[in-house]
């Protein structure tokens, strides 16, 4: 049990108002578990919602304490619960799919019409976050890590699991990534991540763009092969743009006009495009697509691969920390969001708490 006297939690008001407060602490209730919180990283999502009150038409209407992507100790475990034991390390999925909808009944979770997702301000009232020193959640939620896992890249689970369905969907389509060659365009956590897991699954040669030097040389230590600063070196791609293309499979992670027209100009004849990276409406050169006969395919969240990501972070065969780029005490969170915002010197940057 904790010895906590409060639960101090990071809590977005609204736009441009982040505020460290307190809550009470609460008990967990039958089927519950209460998690000591060691590790939280800030996800695009989180700055979305920080800097501008919402993503698209989902709006922050009351206040909610962000986080999606965290780690910790169990602290106490309500009634019921089996197969869980006080101080297990374990990385907690934020999604909650409803299992009765008509997508969930045939398989698809992952597209529930009632989605409940931590930390997301979907619903009135909103789904809290777990950006807090003590959170309560269901017990189904949390995986356990093995001893000596470190907390940080527990916490990576989340992102880990996003790129782990964006593969899985890409390799369903083209073809298993071993041997082959792929382009990663823009190399934030999620591009970093894309970069591990096609080493992991043995891909020939690994090709990474950015804009940014910094999160480049972080795509390398992930295990990129060649690192394109598109900015400065615009011919950069040209090895893999001659011909119809030499690129196998490329991870789309910018949604950047520019960077998909590079991927589509790299990718040969019925190559794999996945479209990892999300934005608003995008140019996309559609001719190219259809003359190449590119298969596209996108991919969005993730449902077993949250499992299969404990499972790669749990046995080192994944080392997300290198793209941890700094972290933060829970009370410099607003520091802590001012510098993952900015893409020069950050790629991941987590929030400790006071549980650690």
């Amino acid at each position: 049990m904790t010895n906590h006297s409060e639960n101090c939690v990071v809590c977005l008001h609204g736009q441009d108002d982040l505020r460290l407060e307190t809550r009470a602490i609460e008990a967990p209730g039958p089927g519950e578990v209460r998690v000591a919180v060691l590790a939280g990283g800030i996800c695009g999502s989180d700055l979305h919602y920080w800097l501008d009150g919402g993503i698209g038409t989902i709006r922050v209407r009351e206040p909610i304490i962000l986080g999606h992507e965290a780690a910790g100790r169990i602290d106490a475990l309500g009634e019921g619960v089996t197969g869980l034991k006080v101080g297990q390390l374990v990385a907690m999925n934020p999604s909650q799919p409803c299992g009765a909808c008509a997508f969930c009944q045939v398989g698809l979770p992952i597209h529930c019409t009632a989605m409940r997702f931590n930390g997301s301000a979907m619903y009135l009232p909103h789904q809290q976050g777990m950006f807090r020193d003590l959170v309560v959640i269901g017990a189904g939620q949390c995986f356990v890590l093995p001893e000596g896992t470190n907390p940080g890249a527990a916490a990576c689970a989340e992102p880990l699991a996003v790129c782990l369905h964006a593969a899985n969907r890409g390799e369903a389509v083209g073809g298993n990534l071993s041997g082959k060659t792929v382009l990663v365009t823009g190399a934030g956590p999620i591009g970093a991540l894309c970069v591990a897991i096609a080493r992991q699954r043995g891909a020939a040669k690994i090709i990474v763009t950015d804009i940014q030097d910094g999160t480049l040389a972080i795509a390398r230590l992930m295990g990129a092969d060649h690192a394109i600063n598109t900015a400065k070196d615009p011919d950069g791609l040209a090895p893999w743009t001659s011909g119809k293309g030499g690129v196998d499979l490329v991870f789309e992670c910018s949604a950047a006009a520019p960077a998909i027209g590079d991927a589509v100009a790299c990718l040969r004849p019925r190559g794999t495009l996945v479209q990892v990276g999300v934005a608003g409406p995008t140019l996309m050169p559609l001719n190219v697509m259809v003359g190449k006969e590119i298969l596209f395919v996108g991919s969005q969240r993730f449902d077993v691969e949250f499992a299969e990501a404990v499972a790669l972070i749990g046995s080192g065969a994944i080392d997300p920390t290198p793209m941890i780029t700094a972290t933060y005490p829970a009370d410099k969170a607003l520091a802590a969001f001012e510098a993952a915002r900015d893409r020069a010197i950050s790629v991941k940057v987590q929030l400790s708490f006071a549980s650690v």
